[in-house]
Formats: structure tokens, C-alpha cells, sequence
């Protein structure tokens, strides 16, 4: 009982360190630093693998930068000389990353990045065999190029949609990297992985990492035997919760005992990581897709791959090319119909399609009548283009739409066989509005509400103008973004689709789009900003501004996006929405109020002194998080 009441202070107590945002920022990037440097440590037949590389070009931006510092410090540090073409990778991985890692191209094709990293393994792997005759054997440069489309499509994948088959992939690489790292000869980071997925882990997981071992040769015991066995001793019921950290052990003992060969050395780092284990929650298996579960699952992927395919087509689609030799014939037509020249005319042949662009080069005896009907053609032409140009944005949106829709689809089949984890909020959300209105119908439309997967969200539109026609525009948009958004739509998903949208009614600029999507576990915010004025941060520190001025959504389909900007509300800081009627900066430097003061209190008062433009809506959000007590049971 004793054992039972410091280990859930324990988690209670990880739990408490893991809601600090600094913690968190600083875990993040020891974690992707670290996840190169261990990388980096695989080895198959004693050469370097480049997972590394794989983990490289999975991540985006300042993410994979870190994760590809972490490797070009591993791969000198487990190889020497011989991981020299493990920094070649993790620099070309890198560079890779950057450059195509956030490209609309790379998120539609998802093997593109895995299909070029491998090329750029073998390139590697061909210079350092040709000019620095540093060669391997034939079946490990395959083996590396194999590895390297493998690691890259497994990680991308799952960072992009977590499940249990990607998640025990991703441990056996981990477990085969981290083999490699030993403290002692007793005491090898790969071992410890091994003990946690056998207490906290699904049987495929843990059946995989000891597989990662074998593969590894850090000894000679079947551990892929020895973790099969140790999930089914976990299983056992021990009369203390605790005692199956034991299992990993036990499992070792009784395998030692039936092989002949007393090889302790992996015994410390089981036991160690079965302790370490008890404090994971334990990963569930796939659930199985049965009857009615599998039918519907079916038949979103069948929808999901018609909306992708009928995207395809749609953007396909060529448009017929505009006719301008007939432009220029009817123009030529009207001219010479009631010329008296027009019988012995011998320059009617030099005409052509290039004195559209240029009317006055045009070489005519009666130039008086020829040049205002090419005038007239070149509007027609330019019109023509402006339509053909406005239907391609249309087709553009359209596309779109289908490609959104394909996604959701998805993710909702990915997301119906699991089974139901119990998860609760760590925060809760205390916001507040105010809005002052120039007109009776106010153009400002503030929503808050929640969403899937513990998410909230706080909606600030803002109709441009004032009176019923913004009223309008702000409610309808309001309306469909919330729609989407507790439907599970992603936020930029359904932010672009209502640009599309905008852009298809004709409506460009009729609204402003300010939203703060709140992660009740983690205490983090996302603010995505459409045209919306600046938000504010307010803490007893300082206050910081949110966002930049932007064009409103509408405009174009496929050059402008929206803007996105996390941060942290764990410590107290407040975060302030407001529309375009409200003064915020000057509104915050006659400030009285403290940070902590009630929300509906400090949105009054950054109404009241902000509000210096009566000639428009004005409103103001205030957003708070409140800890939620942990149990202490």
C-alpha cells in the first residue's frame, strides 16, 4: 500500500512539472535534439544506418534544424571518422526539410520526401565509395537507402496522424538506435526501453523492441523471446499493482534458465525500465473492425478517395484557350466594311494578332478607323482574361473543397476504430466579451465554444462596415466556422475554406476572422488571424502584441493564408481579442486593472478607453485558463 501511495505522488507530482510551459518548451527541445543524437547511435551490422535522416525530414522548420544538430553531434560522437556520411545525410536532410518540408506540394504527395531523401542516400553512398574510398558492402547500401524511404514515410506519417501501427513501428527503430547507447555493460538505454514497453506497451510494441534488440547484437539472449514472454507475466494478477515492473525480470530469469546461458548483462536495464514503465499509461491495442465499425470505415475511405480523385480532376481540367486571331478578325471586319480603300488594300494581310498588344504599330492607309476597333478588341481580350482568370480561382476553391473534405473523411475512418481513451481537461476557460455597436444590428460577432479531442475555441468575426448587411455577414460566417470546427474540421482547414468561400460569393473582405484555439490538457493556445486586428498577451510581466495587420480573407484562393502563432496561458497570462474598432495599444497604456482581475471587468475597461472610433463596431474578448485541481486519490 505504501509502494502504491508514493508512486501516484509521483505521477501527480510529473504530472504538476509537465503543465510549467517552460518545462515543456525546454523538453521539446532536448527531446528533438536528443531523438537526432540517439538516431544517429543505429547500427546494422556494424555500420551506421541514417534514421537520423528519416527523423530529419518527418519534422518542419526549427524542429528539424535541432533534430539535425542532435545528429551531426551523434554521429561523430558513436562512429568517429566512419559517420561521416551520417552528417552528410543529416545536412541533406535538413536542408531537404526546409525547403519543401511546409510546400502545399509535399502535404498532397507524402512520399515525395521519403522517395528524395533515399536518392539522396544512394548519391551519398556512390561519392563516398568513387572519391573517398570509403565503400560498404553492396546489401548494407541498399539495406541504407531502404531504410531511409522507410524511416522518413513511418515518421512523417506519424506526425501527421498517430496510431497504434506506426506507434510500434517507430518503437522497434527506437529501441534498435537506443541498443547502442550503454552507460555500463549493464546499463543500456535500448534495455530500458525494452522493460517500459513490456509494462506500459501493447504486445506488438513490445514484441517489436525486442526485436530492435536482436537486431541490434548487444547480446546474445532472444529478447524478442524474452519481451513476448514479459507481457504475459505483467498480466498476472500480482497482489500489488506495482509488482509487475517485476515482469521484465521475471520474464529474463525464466528465459536464462530454459537457454543455458547465465548473461545477466540486460537484467539491471529491464528492471529499471519496468519501473519506469508503471508510470506510462498503457497503449491500447488496435481494436478490431467488426460489423457495423468496419462497414462505415470502409465507406469513408471509399468517400475520402472519390473526393481526392474528383479534386484531381477538377484541377485537370484545361480551359479552352482564348480565340485571338477571331478577336482580331471581327476587328479587322468592322473597320474594312466601310472603307473605300478596302478593294486595292494590300496591307490587310500584315495585320495580326500582335497589334492586340500594340494597336498603333498597326500599318494602314485609313488608320482613323482601324486603330479604335483594335482598342476595342484589346478590351474584349482583357475582359476575357479577367473571366478566364476569375473561373481558374474558382476552380481553384472548388479543388479545395473536395481536397478538405477528402481529409476529414480520412482522419475521421483512422479515428473510428480506436478504442475510447479517458482523457480530462487539466484547464478550464474563463472568457468574456463586450461589444459596443455604432448601429442597433452590431457587425462584431463573438462565439466560444467547445470542440474534439479537449479543444476550445473563442471566435471573434468582424463584418466589415456597420449595420444589418455586417450583421450578416459576421453571423453566417460565424455560424459555419463553428460548424466545422466542432465537427472536427482542422482550424486552418476550415479558415481556408471559408477564403473559398468568400472568394466564391464575390465577397472578398466582408469579414475578418480572429481565432484562439485553446488545448484544455496542455494549457497552449493557437491564435490564427485572417485580417483581424492584433490580439494582446497580458501578464504581470509586460504585455506583447499577437499578430500583424493582413489582408482580409476573400481576396485570393491561392496566395494568401492565414497567420498562426502559438502560445501559453498556463502561468495566468490573459490573452485579449479584439476587432478593428477598438484602440488596443492605446486602450492598454491608460490600463488600471490588474492581469488577474475578473475577465468581464477587463474587457469593459479595454472597451471604454479603446473605443475612440464611433464610427465603428467595436469588441473586445478576454481569455483566461484556471488550473483544474488533480485528484488526490
Amino acid at each position: 500500500m505504501m509502494m502504491e501511495t508514493y508512486l501516484r505522488r509521483g505521477q501527480r507530482g510529473l504530472q504538476r512539472v509537465m503543465l510549467n510551459p517552460r518545462v515543456r518548451s525546454t523538453g521539446a527541445v532536448l527531446a528533438y535534439g536528443g531523438g537526432g543524437f540517439l538516431f544517429s547511435a543505429a547500427s546494422l551490422g556494424n555500420f551506421a544506418q541514417p534514421l537520423a535522416m528519416g527523423l530529419i525530414t518527418a519534422a518542419t522548420g526549427w524542429r528539424a534544424l535541432v533534430v539535425c544538430l542532435g545528429a551531426l553531434v551523434g554521429y561523430p560522437f558513436f562512429w568517429g571518422q566512419a559517420g561521416n556520411q551520417g552528417v552528410v545525410w543529416s545536412a541533406a536532410g535538413a536542408l531537404l526539410a526546409l525547403l519543401l518540408g511546409k510546400r502545399e506540394e509535399s502535404q498532397d504527395q507524402p512520399l515525395m520526401i521519403p522517395a528524395l531523401a533515399a536518392f539522396l542516400t544512394a548519391v551519398t553512398g556512390l561519392t563516398f565509395q568513387l572519391m573517398l574510398k570509403q565503400g560498404v558492402p553492396v546489401m548494407v547500401f541498399f539495406l541504407r537507402v531502404a531504410l531511409t524511404f522507410f524511416c522518413s514515410a513511418l515518421f512523417t506519417q506519424a506526425a501527421r496522424c498517430r496510431d497504434a501501427i506506426t506507434d510500434w513501428l517507430t518503437i522497434g527503430l527506437g529501441t534498435l538506435a537506443l541498443a547502442q547507447v550503454r552507460f555500463t555493460p549493464y546499463l543500456g538505454l535500448g534495455y530500458i526501453a525494452a522493460g517500459m514497453m513490456a509494462v506500459s506497451g501493447a504486445f506488438p510494441g513490445a514484441a517489436l523492441a525486442g526485436l530492435g534488440l536482436d537486431l541490434a547484437q548487444v547480446t546474445k539472449m532472444p529478447m524478442t523471446a524474452v519481451l513476448c514472454m514479459a507481457y504475459f507475466v505483467r498480466m498476472i494478477p500480482f497482489d500489488k499493482k506495482w509488482q509487475r515492473c517485476l515482469a521484465p525480470g521475471i520474464a529474463y530469469a525464466i528465459v536464462v534458465a530454459v537457454w543455458g546461458n547465465w548473461d545477466l548483462t540486460p537484467l539491471p536495464g529491464l528492471i529499471l525500465g519496468g519501473g519506469v514503465g508503471y508510470f506510462l499509461p498503457s497503449r491500447p491495442e488496435v481494436a478490431h473492425r467488426r460489423g457495423q465499425t468496419g462497414v462505415a470505415q470502409v465507406r469513408l475511405e471509399l468517400g475520402a478517395e472519390v473526393m481526392r480523385t474528383t479534386q484531381q480532376l477538377i484541377l485537370e481540367i484545361e480551359p479552352p484557350p482564348i480565340d485571338q486571331d477571331a478577336l482580331l478578325e471581327k476587328a479587322v471586319q468592322r473597320a474594312c466594311a466601310g472603307c473605300s480603300a478596302r478593294k486595292g488594300c494590300t496591307q490587310r494581310g500584315e495585320i495580326t494578332a500582335a497589334l492586340l498588344e500594340h494597336p498603333l504599330d498597326g500599318n494602314c492607309r485609313k488608320p482613323g478607323r482601324l486603330i479604335p476597333e483594335l482598342h476595342r478588341a484589346q478590351e474584349q481580350l482583357r475582359s476575357l482574361q479577367a473571366d478566364r482568370q476569375r473561373q481558374e480561382e474558382y476552380r481553384y476553391a472548388l479543388g479545395q473543397q473536395y481536397r478538405f473534405l477528402s481529409e476529414y473523411l480520412r482522419s475521421l475512418s483512422d479515428q473510428l476504430p480506436r478504442r475510447a481513451q479517458v482523457s480530462h481537461p487539466e484547464f478550464r476557460v474563463e472568457v468574456s466579451a463586450r461589444s459596443r455597436g455604432k448601429e442597433r444590428a452590431n457587425g462584431d460577432r463573438c462565439l466560444a465554444f467547445s470542440g474534439p479531442e479537449l479543444r476550445y475555441f473563442v471566435l471573434l468575426c468582424d463584418g466589415m462596415g456597420t449595420g444589418i448587411g455586417a450583421a450578416q455577414e459576421s453571423q453566417w460566417t460565424g455560424n459555419l466556422v463553428q460548424k466545422m470546427l466542432a465537427a472536427g474540421f482542422p482550424p486552418e482547414h476550415t479558415l481556408r475554406s471559408i477564403n473559398s468561400l468568400l472568394a466564391l460569393r464575390g465577397a472578398a473582405g466582408a469579414v475578418t476572422l480572429d481565432l484562439a484555439e485553446i488545448r484544455l490538457d496542455t494549457g497552449v493556445v493557437s491564435v490564427y488571424k485572417w485580417g483581424a486586428a492584433p490580439s494582446y498577451l497580458l501578464s504581470r510581466s509586460g504585455t506583447e502584441k499577437i499578430g500583424t495587420a493582413s489582408p482580409p480573407p476573400g481576396i485570393c484562393v491561392d496566395k494568401t493564408r492565414e497567420t498562426v502563432q502559438k502560445l501559453s496561458l498556463c502561468r495566468g497570462e490573459v490573452l485579449i481579442l479584439l476587432s478593428d474598432g477598438v484602440d488596443g495599444e492605446g486602450a492598454l497604456r491608460q490600463f488600471s486593472l490588474a492581469p488577474d482581475a475578473p475577465p468581464g471587468e477587463l474587457a469593459a475597461e479595454i472597451l471604454e478607453k479603446g473605443c475612440q472610433d464611433p464610427e465603428d463596431d467595436a469588441t473586445a474578448a478576454v481569455i483566461r485558463l484556471r488550473p483544474v485541481s488533480l485528484a488526490t486519490s
